[in-house]
Parts: C-alpha cells; sequence; structure tokens
C-alpha cells in the first residue's frame, strides 16, 4: 500500500549504489534509477546527485526517508493488526542467520513451528551478519538472527527491533594431548605464547578473538588462517596452532581436537540477537517465529 519506490529508496540508502540495489531488489539498474527519478519528479525535488561514478542521497532524500522509516514501521503495524483478525495459523516467516545459531536455534525453532502450527511455511537462509540489514528491509527475511559489531545495524537504529536472544560462551581449541587439554579450564593468557589459527574473513569472530586476547594482556600469533569451523578444526588437530570456538558451532566429530572452557575476567563471550523490521514484530507468523527462537535458546 505504501509507495514502492519508497522502499526502493530505503535499500538504496542501505547498499549504497543503484547496482546493489537492483541486486537486492531482483531489479536491473535501469529499473531502480527511473522509479528513483519519478519519485523524485512527482516529490518535486532532486533525491539523487550524480558523484564519479556513484550517485549521492541528496538532503532532500534524506527528509524523505525519515518519513519513509516511519511509514513503514506504521504499515508493519497496520499489517499485524489485520493479521489479528484472522486465525494466525498461517502464513509464513522467513528466518536468516550465521551457521552455528542457524544449526543450534533456528533449526531447532523451524521444528517446533512445524509440529505446532503445520501450516505456517517456515523458510530458512545461511547469512553473514553484515548482510541481515539489506536483506530484512528488501523483505527477503522477516528474523535475522545474527552476531551484532559495527557493520550491522546500531541498538538505536529506528528501522529495525531488536532482541537478546543468547550469550555464548567461546572455548579454547587445543589438540588432543596438549598441555591445556587436561585442565579442565584454563584462563585466556595461558595460551599467549601459543600460535593462533585467524579468521580475519569473519569479521566479528576475529574481532571478538583480538579483543578478548587483549583483555587478557596479549596479542596473539597468527600463524594460519582459516574462517570454516571444520577447517579451523583440521589445522588445530594436527597442531599447527590453537583457536577460539563458539561454544554452538558444530566441529567433526572424527578431528583429535578437544574444547577447553575460559575462565576469568577475560573470557570471552558473543552475543546473538534477534532482529526484525520495527512493527512487524505484532505480526502473528513472525511473533511466532521470535517465540521459537527465544524457547530453543532456553533449552
Amino acid at each position: 500500500m505504501i509507495d514502492h519506490r519508497l522502499e526502493t529508496l530505503r535499500v538504496l540508502r542501505e547498499r549504497g549504489t543503484v547496482t546493489a540495489t537492483a541486486e537486492a531488489l531482483h531489479l536491473t539498474p535501469s529499473t531502480v534509477s527511473q522509479q528513483l527519478r519519478r519519485l523524485g519528479h512527482d516529490l518535486g525535488v532532486e533525491l539523487l546527485e550524480a558523484q564519479g561514478r556513484r550517485v549521492r542521497l541528496t538532503a532532500a532524500a534524506h527528509t524523505v526517508l525519515r518519513h519513509a522509516d516511519v511509514l513503514a514501521a506504521q504499515w508493519e503495524r497496520a499489517r499485524a493488526d489485520l493479521s489479528g483478525h484472522r486465525a494466525g495459523t498461517a502464513g509464513q516467516v522467513r528466518f536468516c542467520g550465521v551457521s552455528s545459531a542457524l544449526a543450534a536455534l533456528v533449526a531447532p525453532a523451524a521444528a517446533r513451528l512445524r509440529e505446532d502450527h503445520p501450516a505456517l511455511a517456515v523458510h530458512m537462509s545461511e547469512k553473514e551478519s553484515e548482510d541481515a540489514a539489506h536483506l530484512l528491509l528488501a523483505r527477503r527475511c522477516d528474523i535475522a538472527v545474527i552476531i551484532p559489531s559495527e557493520q550491522t545495524p546500531a541498538p538505536d537504529d529506528a528501522r529495525f527491533a531488536q532482541w537478546p536472544v543468547l550469550d555464548e560462551p567461546q572455548d579454547l581449541l587445543v589438540p588432543a594431548g596438549h598441555p591445556l587439554a587436561a585442565r579442565g579450564a584454563v584462563r585466556l593468557a595461558d595460551a599467549a605464547g601459543e600460535p593462533w589459527i585467524g579468521s580475519p574473513d569473519r569479521f566479528d569472530q576475529h574481532q571478538l578473538m583480538l579483543a578478548a586476547c587483549a583483555a587478557a594482556g596479549f596479542t596473539p600469533r597468527i600463524a594460519h588462517e582459516a574462517n570454516e569451523w571444520f577447517a579451523v578444526s583440521a589445522l588445530v588437530a594436527r597442531g599447527f596452532g590453537i583457536g577460539l570456538v563458539p561454544r554452538l558451532a558444530p566441529l567433526p566429530p572424527d578431528d583429535d581436537v578437544v574444547r577447553v572452557p575460559l575462565r576469568g575476567a577475560a573470557a570471552p563471550s558473543r552475543r546473538i540477537i534477534a532482529i526484525v523490521r520495527r512493527g512487524s514484530e505484532t505480526q502473528p507468523p513472525i511473533a511466532r517465529g521470535l517465540e521459537a527462537l527465544r524457547a530453543a535458546a532456553r533449552r
């Protein structure tokens, strides 16, 4: 019911370029450009100005966007109110999330929804945390389960509603037979002299490791780099270094590695949050999805 061109403008603000906006909305770049030109013409203002090969939002565009955010949130609430007139047991809810959260939280939540509400269609997709905002704004996802970072929406971002789901401890991953493997629980500083397996392309995890080691009083010596947990586990198992691994992250059962719990003030953990479009959280399918997610976290 709200002018779809406003949604295009909101996605452009998020993605930064016409090409990326077109990709997110499954449109062609020329269609995106035409929509925004016509929107500006209808409003009597210029929304875009050229900046080299890119475009930049004008001050008028930012004014339009402030109102568009309010309209979008109010429309989500209106849809929720209308949904309340129906039984609310059908519909669709789409989850996206980082791999460990998808495996340990979203999949059990989806299984519960399938059992309790068989007419409610559930879709799940593995996505990186930094992709959550544009997936939600492009309506390709309803509930994102992510690790907050400087690349994800700020807690006070008016476009989204956010809740903590789980605080997940990090374990030290060492080879079986390593001196730290038999100690039950160790301090992170006990591993200061070890070679480490880093994950620079897994931004949130790598920053967490660097910050935790700094809090423990040392800078880790990165000997090798790997992003997937199976690859990290394989390198650790063969003695190439040690690493940090989230408690929920699945590891190959046949790798000869040991998860060692960390203790002390510098023991790192990461927060997993759920994020939705503001105003959509009371729509019955999304509300049921959030409750199933909370139940999975409690279990």
